[in-house]
């Protein structure tokens, strides 16, 4: 076969063996999917779950991300939580300030444990995992998802199953099937929240840098432990805009992002302060070159660090993480979308499937500075998971039906987590009931999610934040 001047080339038709078949197949594990496979296996279900990585948790883990960006109101996410603070893994809920007031988040957690932790849970459940494979397509009977093809060392290979729940965060196989979908801000400019590289911090003296991060005006939003043990999980800082803009005048040095945020998890730093804007993360070229703009802007931000904040003088960069955070793609098109209004104005719906407390948090597409803010939980519809023009696929995680404003608490890992247990909860719900997905009685659905501890409704959720005082 000649490949000279070719654009594309065929492929020859071959057969692909079954791989096993299952009543869920939970595409992706990473801060969704183990939420998605625990709890429809805690319901009798067969499931299996393929993650490409070698480990669970996502940009939880894998990302150094850490830390939810709100509180954790009940259900598996707070059981799974509670279980690391047992171990050791996560420390104490904290009511960090901003400019709204006070908005509480739950700590870090140590993203090792973590990754075992979601293994353990999903083994003792009867889930299936399968690491280092890819799922490549849907199979499909007309409109209805049958099954997914993956990819491993093996080769090709077919996984057949009644439910498919895709937590990929980008919708990929809801939107292989036919699912419509919006990228970022829709429109022609197709506007998306910038990439980021978490990367951690050791050698940093965090009492010095606690002491002085309480007398500075450079960190407006903040959360620091009235004690020495508290640091280990407790100090999350934002701000340093303006040393930053300074020490990038003095030195010449040009980094994408008006902040940084550091937090803590088990005595380590963690350090959010990179930023890369107008990717497509879809183009394997783009996506290498944020990679590498990342690389570079790390290596000035630790040095800001050294040069600049009391604490850091003899720390050195300790891990990167081997993935890119990748904050927004495609949002589905689903039954409802939620609205940006309806995630502030804390719309109630019949169908909802959780009360989420995450923050605001909002990275401008255009690089200025990131808006975070505490306000009142909001619920999520049932409605929102499921895409239009496709049947048997449920979708969970930032990539479920929510325009651009709502995806700055939608895409939170509080919320991934909830839609991702209400999805388990739904496919198992939809097999027993013999009915389609689309067709599931959304009310036994919730007296589930009830009996988990998951709250609802918003105004079954108290304490998570405080209002400025003027």
């Amino acid at each position: 076969m000649s490949t000279n001047n070719a654009t594309h080339i065929t492929e020859p038709a071959r057969q692909t063996p079954l791989l096993m078949e299952t009543d869920v197949i939970v595409v992706g594990g990473g801060t969704t999917g183990p939420f998605a496979a625990i709890s429809a296996a805690r319901q009798g279900k067969r499931v299996v779950m393929i993650e490409r990585f070698g480990s669970l948790g996502g940009n939880l883990t894998l990302g150094l991300n850490t830390k939810p960006s709100g509180a954790l109101v009940g259900g598996l996410p707070l059981e799974i939580w509670n279980l690391a603070r047992s171990v050791g893994g996560a420390g104490d809920d904290y009511m960090a300030v901003v400019k709204t007031g006070g908005v509480k988040i739950a700590s870090p957690c140590d993203p090792e444990m973590m990754k075992m932790l979601l293994t353990r849970l999903c083994a003792e459940a009867g889930v299936q995992i399968l690491f280092e494979t890819v799922v490549s397509n849907p199979v499909m009977e007309g409109d209805t998802v049958k099954g997914v093809v993956v990819e491993s060392k093996t080769g090709r290979q077919f996984i057949a199953g009644k439910v498919v729940i895709d937590c990929s965060a980008d919708a990929d196989i809801a939107v292989r099937a036919g699912a419509p979908f919006v990228m970022g801000a829709g429109g022609e400019s197709e506007t998306m929240q910038p990439v980021s590289m978490y990367f951690t911090m050791d050698r940093v003296d965090l009492p010095r840098l606690a002491a002085w991060a309480a007398t500075t005006d450079d960190v407006p939003a903040r959360a620091i432990p009235e004690t020495v043990e508290g640091l280990d999980y407790g100090l999350w800082l934002t701000g340093f805009n303006r040393s930053l803009r300074e020490w990038q005048q003095k030195t010449g040095v040009e980094l994408q992002r008006d902040n940084i945020t550091l937090k803590t998890a088990d005595g380590r730093m963690y350090v959010n302060g990179t930023r890369v804007t107008g990717v497509n993360v879809f183009d394997p070229l783009q996506f290498t070159n944020a990679v590498l703009e990342c690389y570079r802007q790390i290596e000035g931000v630790a040095r800001y660090l050294r040069e600049t904040i009391p604490g850091f003088e003899h720390a050195r960069i300790e891990a990167i993480a081997p993935v890119l955070g990748v904050r927004e793609t495609r949002h589905i098109v689903g039954e409802y979308t939620l609205s940006g209004h309806d995630s502030t104005a804390g719309t109630h719906f019949d169908d909802s499937i959780a009360a989420d407390a995450s923050a605001l948090d909002i990275h401008d597409p255009k690089g200025a500075d990131v808006d975070f803010q505490g306000l009142r939980p909001y619920e999520i519809p049932y409605r929102t998971l499921l895409p239009m023009g496709v049947e048997q696929v449920l979708v969970a995680g930032r990539c479920i039906s929510a325009d651009h404003d709502a995806h700055a608490r939608s895409r939170n890992m509080p919320a991934c987590m909830a839609t991702g247990q209400a999805a388990g909860v739904a496919a198992a719900g939809a097999i027993d009931q013999g009915v389609a997905v689309r067709h599931v009685d959304v009310g036994r659905v919730q007296e589930k999610l009830r009996a988990l501890g998951m709250p609802l409704h918003g105004d079954e959720v108290k304490g998570t934040m405080q209002e400025a005082r003027a």
